[in-house]
């Protein structure tokens, strides 16, 4: 199987970099080459996502490249090996579950395994895993699922030693499987501290109702206490967090950037997750990818009208799950799996409403009570062995889960194919997405790539008039324009108006502007100079939401600094680096825009703007634990800052002792 999910992924390892990459590689590069102990120490330490940074991810990177920019071959074709692995580790987990069960028979052991292959096949090959598998930054929801794999196995041997007697070799294997690989998981990323709850989840809904019986004679007190420690402590602590973040959410609210509440959020997620069963159960070759700003949220429990239906829905499968745990111990493991994997993307934590990655590790155990099934085990119902030695093991059987399999691989390789060609698959996702400016900007660039901005332009201006606060729109609307050699003062109007109104920018604002103001400088598009990109720029200063927004405020007055630089204005673009430092002192920030300035030919204005800066107080140190706390103090401990701050300074000053020398 294995070998079969590698040559359907194969096309897609030639594809590229993808959207947050872009955002989290080039950390590779961003202190120097990794090949020396200090600048290895900086970029393990540079993680900003979730509390811990990723450490483990991050690591994972340096598998395939030490320096940016970087072929992304490599880490695609570890995505893939990490893909795999997973796949193998959750065969030997089916097997160990359908073992540790209840004896059986040899035959219905043959059985088990083939119910392991099959239902680890069936994840392997699904197709809705290659935008986890082929998105590189992804590796990070793929690590976390290997970690618990490890974890839930090392668990089971511990618990079988420990059934057996074996009370401190079992003790052990326990604390590896639920501590140690828990502790991997969580630096891979958050999602990863569900292992514990996941243990318990299959104790209780597997384990139990398929061997009452035994759980009584042989459930040692020790194993119950070490269970109290590693399972139920960590899933209570999990628990009251997402309390607690549920209602700080609904009483002092979430960030200005999202368009919904918490309150419409957990109102949302219902249908979320009956969106993510149905692509699970109902797998197509094409999806929406990586977009999700289509996915409207709920504003009341009719509003859609799918919104208490999904709500119903969900509460029902969870119910039968349990209350069928019996009867069904496989299809009640498999859902409520689901469910508890879920919890922690899907419920009171403000991130996006929808992405298809969070997928990858809550569907481990789907499809193993279809293999079950397929394979005439006896784990599908409370059998007793005698009934299952008769059960057949029909030929049908086998010719349908080839062609599950078939099917699933086709898609796959489909799939694959699409992901390995960036052009194709730009435009397929607006088309599966029409009503997603991401998915219509990303496409439009990729019009403009391919030498047809007319195209573009032709795709943009509907979706502009549909959503005219679209900055993405917006603005690759004039670029596209640009293009064609047709840019007209309507463009830039809605363009101002777009700025003026939009929600978040994140880093678009300094992407498109700083190329827009290195354009300009060589007049590759005449209609739009330095004076419009101001008026731009000017517009977005006027938009409340980013204006109170301290990180966009920086990014527009950095801007701003850039183009009075263009403009021949130095003391004015040391005014506004000067105003854009106050909103948040970073020594990173005053070193680029001091070079800049000093690169521009004002080396006394980088030294002002240096100067200014070690006049400012420190930046508040980051409280309690966390990453960037940790980072800040391998910085201070490496001198880093003081060393390029003292670097650049010899440099400005060099240059204005220069600019003061006599020619020749």
């Amino acid at each position: 199987m294995a070998c079969l999910t590698a040559l359907a992924y194969h096309p897609g390892l030639h594809g590229g970099f993808l959207f947050d990459d872009f955002a989290n590689l080039p950390a590779l590069g961003e202190t120097g080459p990794i090949n020396r102990w200090e600048t290895f120490v900086r970029y393990v330490t540079s993680g900003t996502a979730d509390p811990t940074g990723r450490p483990i991810a991050l690591l994972s990177f340096l598998l395939d490249a030490r320096n940016w920019p970087a072929d992304p071959y490599p880490f695609k074709r570890t995505n893939l090996l990490v893909h795999l692995l997973n796949g193998v580790l959750l065969f030997l987990l089916l097997r160990r579950l359908g073992a540790a069960a209840t004896a059986q028979p040899e035959q219905d052991r043959r059985r088990l395994d083939a119910a392991a292959v099959l239902g680890a096949g069936f994840w392997m090959a699904h197709p809705l895993f290659v935008s986890t598998t082929l998105y590189i930054v992804q590796r990070e929801a793929m690590l976390p699922a290997t970690f618990t794999l490890l974890g839930l196995l090392a668990w089971l041997h511990g618990r079988k030693r420990m059934r057996e007697r074996a009370l401190w070799q079992g003790l052990v294997w326990i604390v590896t499987g639920l501590g140690a690989c828990t502790m991997l998981a969580v630096l891979s990323k958050a999602n990863g501290i569900l292992l514990p709850v996941l243990a318990l989840t299959l104790e209780f809904a597997f384990l139990h109702p398929c061997d009452r019986a035994a759980h009584r004679a042989n459930a040692p007190s020790s194993y119950r206490r070490a269970m109290l420690l590693f399972g139920w402590l960590p899933t209570l602590a999990i628990v009251a967090y997402l309390l607690h973040a549920g209602w700080h959410g609904l009483t002092v609210g979430i960030s200005d950037a999202r368009q919904w509440t918490l309150g419409q959020r957990l109102l949302t997620e219902p249908r979320v997750l009956l969106t993510y069963l149905h692509m699970l159960w109902l797998p197509t070759p094409f999806t929406a990818g990586l977009f999700n700003d289509q996915v409207k949220a709920s504003t009341s429990l009719l509003h859609p009208w799918t919104t208490l239906p999904s709500l119903l829905a969900i509460a029902a499968l969870i119910a039968f799950a349990w209350k069928g745990r019996n009867r069904w111990p496989a299809v009640a493991a498999a859902v409520l799996f689901f469910f508890v994997g879920q919890s922690i993307e899907s419920s009171t934590i403000a991130l996006e409403l929808f992405f298809e990655h969070r997928n990858y590790l809550p569907a481990l155990l789907m499809f193993w009570p279809l293999a079950l099934w397929l394979c005439g085990c006896n784990l599908m119902t409370r059998q007793s062995t005698e009934q299952s030695a008769h059960t057949s093991w029909h030929r049908s059987k086998l010719v349908l889960a080839a062609v599950c399999l078939a099917t699933l691989l086709t898609m796959t390789w489909s799939r694959a194919s699409l992901w390995g060609n960036t052009h194709d698959q730009a435009l397929l996702w607006a088309r599966l997405n029409p009503s997603s400016a991401r998915a219509q900007a990303f496409a439009a660039q990729a019009e403009m790539s391919a030498g047809h901005p007319r195209l573009a332009i032709r795709r943009l201006e509907p979706a502009l008039r549909l959503a005219p606060d679209q900055v993405q729109l917006a603005l690759n609307l004039v670029a596209a324009r640009c293009a064609a050699g047709n840019l007209n003062a309507t463009s830039l109007t809605s363009a101002e108006q777009a700025l003026a109104t939009t929600r978040d920018t994140g880093t678009l604002l300094t992407n498109w502007f700083d190329r827009a103001i290195n354009e300009a400088t060589f007049g590759k598009c005449p209609a739009i100079g330095l004076a419009e990109i101001k008026r731009l720029l000017l517009a977005a200063r006027q938009n409340p939401r980013l204006v109170g927004n301290p990180g966009r405020q920086q990014d527009i007055d950095y801007l701003l600094g850039r183009l009075a630089i263009k403009q021949g204005e130095p003391e004015q673009a040391l005014t506004l680096f000067d105003a854009g430092l106050r909103q948040q002192p970073r020594e990173s920030l005053a070193l680029s825009q001091a070079a800049e300035l000093g690169s521009a030919g004002f080396p006394a204005q980088g030294l002002a703007h240096l100067a200014y800066f070690q006049s400012l107080p420190p930046p508040p140190k980051a409280s309690g634990w966390s990453m960037a706390r940790l980072h800040a103090y391998v910085l201070a401990r490496q001198d880093y800052w003081p060393r390029e701050l003292a670097r650049l300074r010899d440099t400005l000053q060099k240059d204005l002792k220069d600019s003061y020398a006599p020619p020749g």
